[in-house]
């Protein structure tokens, strides 16, 4: 059970701006007080940003909605991806250490569920939240990656597990689901060359693959939907850009929008309407916003010499004014030198 505790502000970094492009006021970074790892996360309810530890941390911290961190929950085996509720007041967080995904009440912190994925569930790493169901990639060991979900409408809960069907993930895999349409599930391969991406119809909990693809690059660090389910976005280390593509066909045509070495994070608005991307940029800017349709940047901006986003750690707020995003100075162990950026987003 996570216990709850209540709870320091650096220069912002440079933020480059496209002509027309309305920026609102300026970025805020906050250092983190907790230990920041791979596999770390953030989501925004609004009020609040919830930003998880990742493997081998124990710990989720809580901001607010500038970005000052006013709470932790604590004794968590090993946190990494979170979902929130429609409603924003539940928070879902993967808890891989323990077989298990927990839930806790955005307003209170406490835990308000544990929900047992069980040995052969074992390691669920990744979360996307679908109408009823919140689904999982789970995957100990190699060659053993699936997909389940927690049917959140039964009383108690139910868990599934197996439901990639004949689909073959070596790893856990990471999964995403559209806002405004449970029917459609996208899941993708990590830690290897090239990555491969499918994607699922949903129908009575059970999926039906409907398009798959190893052709738009290697190296996954993020998916993304946009809210309709209608066009699926990537982020693959390789190529240098953000490719768009149907979710109904991943192998059809779509828009590449530029960016820089090497894609790892990947987000749409709420609205569906700007695409923000990250990447682990030496030497250039590591965050992209864009409009969607326009493979243009409408701006960017620089999270410092020395840190990098981290995979899929990119959150727009609720509103869409802002974006967030957790950064590091090293990637495979916990660091306690991480930061939050709140960036101010591009009208578009």
């Amino acid at each position: 059970m996570g216990l709850f505790t209540a709870a320091l502000t650096a220069a912002a970094p440079a933020v480059a701006v496209a002509p027309g492009a309305a920026l609102a006021a300026g970025p805020v970074v906050t250092r983190l007080p907790i230990p920041i790892a791979a596999g770390a996360d953030v989501v925004a309810a609004g009020d609040r940003e919830f930003i998880s530890g990742g493997y081998g941390t124990s710990q989720i911290a809580v901001a607010d909605a500038a970005g000052a961190v006013v709470a932790t929950i604590d004794g968590l085996p090993g946190p990494t991806d979170l979902a929130l509720s429609n409603d924003r007041r539940t928070l879902f967080a993967a808890l891989p250490a323990a077989n298990a995904v927990a839930a806790f009440d955005t307003g209170t912190l406490t835990e308000s569920a544990r929900y047992d994925t069980g040995a052969d569930g074992g390691c669920p790493a990744h979360l996307a939240l679908a109408g009823r169901y919140l689904w999982f990639g789970y995957g100990c060991q190699a060659g053993a990656g699936d997909i389940g979900h927690i049917d959140l409408r039964r009383q108690p809960a139910r868990v599934t597990l197996g439901l990639a069907g004949d689909t073959f993930f070596y790893y856990a895999p990471l999964v995403t689901s559209a806002l405004r349409n449970p029917s459609v599930l996208l899941a993708g391969e990590t830690g290897t060359s090239p990555s491969e991406i499918h994607s699922f119809t949903v129908a009575g909990g059970r999926l039906t693959e409907v398009s798959s693809t190893r052709d738009l690059g290697s190296n996954l660090g993020d998916l993304a939907l946009d809210p309709a389910g209608a066009t699926a976005f990537v982020a693959n280390g390789a190529p240098y850009y953000f490719p768009s593509v149907p979710a109904g066909d991943l192998t059809a045509p779509g828009l590449n929008y530029e960016a820089q070495p090497y894609p790892l994070a990947v987000e749409v608005s709420r609205d569906g309407g700007r695409l923000v991307g990250g990447i682990n940029g030496s030497y250039e800017p590591d965050v992209y916003f864009y409009t969607i349709g326009n493979p243009a940047a409408l701006s960017t901006y620089e999270v410092g010499q020395g840190y990098r986003v981290l995979d899929g750690a990119l959150a727009w707020a609720p509103n869409g004014r802002k974006v967030y995003a957790v950064t590091s100075d090293v990637y495979y162990q916990p660091t306690t030198n991480a930061q939050l950026h709140v960036i101010p987003a591009p009208a578009g």
